[in-house]
This record gives structure tokens, C-alpha cells and sequence, in this order.
């Protein structure tokens, strides 16, 4: 909390210093979405370099004085929050003044743009995520209270929250991880027991894009066991790009990559192979729109794909059928086809890329 405090006052002594010179006062931040300040690393994903561009709020011109004015206020909230040993998610920030702050999105945005300035990550500046992610499976703990926590029975989700990711109490004998992309399959895969019949794993998904709070804890259970993750998503450029952000990261959040990326993360299912192997009727895929054409072809730019040639092979068979499935298509060969006869073949015979 120290380095936190500092860091802020080194900012605020910069603002002082300009007012006393009678400069306008400026507050510099690394150009965190520009893809020119970004290197692609196999062991860690997407990172920002050392000396990246960056860009100037200035206090003196209209465009960015709002910004300016969000910056030092969020940069006080979170000293008084160190400072007394409290917390509030950004949600709490944004209504703490929904007139100042305009929208969630600009609070998302500055405390991102705080936290690359200050070179710390986004947890310790005393802002919670509100999580949307769920964790189930082979997976136990116990909670400050003593209370014991056992995701293992089918009737436990557990909601992924911050304190999860500080934990060296957690227990498991998973044999494997297996991210889910889509809550619906995640239920699903519940309803069928399937952590329990194939072998103990642990489940996770995040309900979509995933927040911070499951990007961190993929990796905490990652570092703590070390063994296989998997990733289950639907066969179109949307469910490739969740994909990547869990293995390689994103641009916008490159700065915090050594905390966040697994980049041994593989791909299960569904993959555009599956789909002609598996004799899927043609009626039952969804054609692409030109949105999934444009996030196919920027995905297939990517430093990444280049060094996974079985990966580049799938979205060059998605590009030429230029047609999407998502993993319910499964239903059509039988109901439980994705737990019965699906995962379990690929488990077993690593049908995976």
C-alpha cells in the first residue's frame, strides 16, 4: 500500500510542480490499445514494450480536461481507499457521481489508464471487479470465517470473487481444467455431472468475455497445480477471440499480461474440423455477417496465429465455409452428446489443437 500511496503523491507532486511554473498540468499515459506498442512472446501473450508510445492529457485543452478532471478524481478515491484500508468495486465509483463520471465505460477506461501509469496492477489499487464468472468441480477451500467451501458437489457454483485469487488453501485433484465459454453449456455440463464421470476436473466459465477476477484465477489454478487447460467454445471468430484473450491476453489490458495469460491453453472444441467430421447438417450452421467476416480476418492477422499452425488450419476452414456453429449444434446428433460422446473421445484421444 506504500508503493501504491507514492506512486499517486509522485503524480500529484508532477500536477503541483506545472501549477507553481504556471505550466497547464499534464498527466502522460502509455498508448495502452496501439498495437505498434505491443510484442507477442509465446511464454507470457501479448505484452506492452518497455518504452511504448504514449499520449498526453492535458489539463489545458478542451478535448481532454474531462479526462483530466476523471483522472485525479478516481486518483484521490483510491489514495483515501489505501489510506483506510477499504475497497468499492468500479461499479461504486461510477455512482458515486453518475453526473461527473458520464458512464461505466469511462471509469472502466481511466482506472485502466491509472493503472498502466502507475505501473501497478489493477487489484491492489483497492478497486474490486464485479465478477460475472463461475467456478465448479474438483475444487476446495476454506473461507476466513472456517467455513469449508467445496465446489465438488453439483449444487456448489461458486461465484469467482477477489478474495479466491489471494488464497494458498486451495485443494484439488483435478486431472484437468476445462473453460467453458457460454453459461448455458456450463449448466448443461453441471446437469450431466460430467466433472465427476470422466474424471475429477474443474469447470470455469466467463459467461462470455471473461473480467479480470477469472482471467486470474485460470492462472492461479494454473500455477498452483500445473496441469491441463482446455477451452470449450463456439466454432465461430467471436468464440476464437474469448479464446485468445484467456491464452495471449488482450491489447487493452498488455500491461498486466505476466498476471493474467495461460499460454499453454488448448483448444478442445468446437472446431471448424468438428463440424465436417462429426457430418453436422449444414441446415443446423449459422452463415457468417460481415462482422464475423471482419474479426476473422483480424484475428488471423495476429503475431499469435502464426505460431500455431493448427489453429491458423481451423479459421482458414471457418473462412472458406464462411459459416458459425455454436456448440448447442451437438443437440442434433443427441442431447447428451456434447458429455457423453463428445469431450470425453477428445479427452481420451487428444482431439485437441
Amino acid at each position: 500500500s506504500s508503493e501504491v500511496l507514492e506512486a499517486i503523491e509522485n503524480v500529484i507532486q508532477g500536477v503541483l510542480q506545472s501549477l507553481a511554473q504556471k505550466k497547464a498540468p499534464v498527466l502522460t499515459v502509455a498508448n495502452r490499445t496501439d498495437w505498434r506498442n505491443i510484442e507477442f512472446k509465446d511464454s507470457v501473450g501479448l505484452q506492452m514494450i518497455p518504452h511504448s508510445t504514449t499520449k498526453q492529457i492535458r489539463s489545458d485543452c478542451p478535448q481532454s480536461a474531462p479526462r483530466f478532471a476523471l483522472m485525479l478524481k478516481i486518483l484521490s478515491m483510491i489514495y483515501k481507499m489505501v489510506q483506510s484500508n477499504t475497497y468499492a468495486t468500479k461499479r461504486d465509483i461510477y455512482y458515486s457521481d453518475t453526473l461527473l463520471f458520464g458512464s461505466q465505460t469511462a471509469v472502466d477506461r481511466v482506472i485502466n489508464d491509472i493503472s498502466c501509469m502507475l505501473k501497478i496492477p489493477r487489484r491492489s489499487l483497492h478497486i474490486l471487479s464485479t465478477t460475472k464468472g463461475f467456478v465448479a468441480g474438483n475444487l476446495s477451500y476454506t473461507e476466513e470465517d472456517g467455513t469449508k467451501v467445496n465446489c465438488t458437489c453439483s449444487a456448489t457454483v461458486c461465484i469467482i470473487k477477489q478474495k479466491h485469487l489471494n488464497r494458498k488453501d486451495l485443494i484439488s485433484h483435478a486431472k484437468f481444467v476445462l473453460i467453458v465459454e457460454k453459461d448455458a453449456t456450463f449448466q448443461r455440463l453441471l446437469d450431466d455431472d460430467f466433472f465427476t464421470k470422466v474424471s475429477p476436473c474443474i469447470m470455469i466459465t466467463g459467461r462470455g468475455i471473461p473480467d479480470l477476477n477469472t482471467r486470474l484465477l485460470v492462472r492461479k489454478l494454473w500455477d498452483s497445480f500445473q496441469i491441463p487447460i482446455f477451452s470449450l467454445m463456439d466454432a465461430d471468430p467471436h468464440g476464437v477471440e474469448i479464446m485468445c484473450v484467456y491464452k495471449y491476453g488482450s491489447v487493452s489490458m498488455s500491461f498486466e499480461a505476466h498476471h493474467l495469460t495461460v499460454p499453454s491453453i488448448k483448444w478442445l472444441g468446437l472446431l471448424p474440423s468438428d463440424l465436417k467430421r462429426l457430418n453436422i447438417s449444414k441446415d443446423a450452421l449459422i452463415p457468417f455477417t460481415k462482422q464475423d467476416q471482419n474479426k476473422l480476418a483480424s484475428i488471423q492477422k495476429r503475431p499469435y496465429i502464426a505460431c500455431q499452425p493448427l489453429w491458423k488450419k481451423e479459421l482458414e476452414i471457418m473462412a472458406a465455409s464462411q459459416l458459425k456453429a455454436e456448440i448447442q449444434v451437438l443437440t442434433s446428433l443427441s442431447q447428451d452428446y456434447l458429455s457423453r460422446v463428445y469431450l470425453p473421445n477428445k479427452l481420451q484421444f487428444g482431439g485437441w489443437v
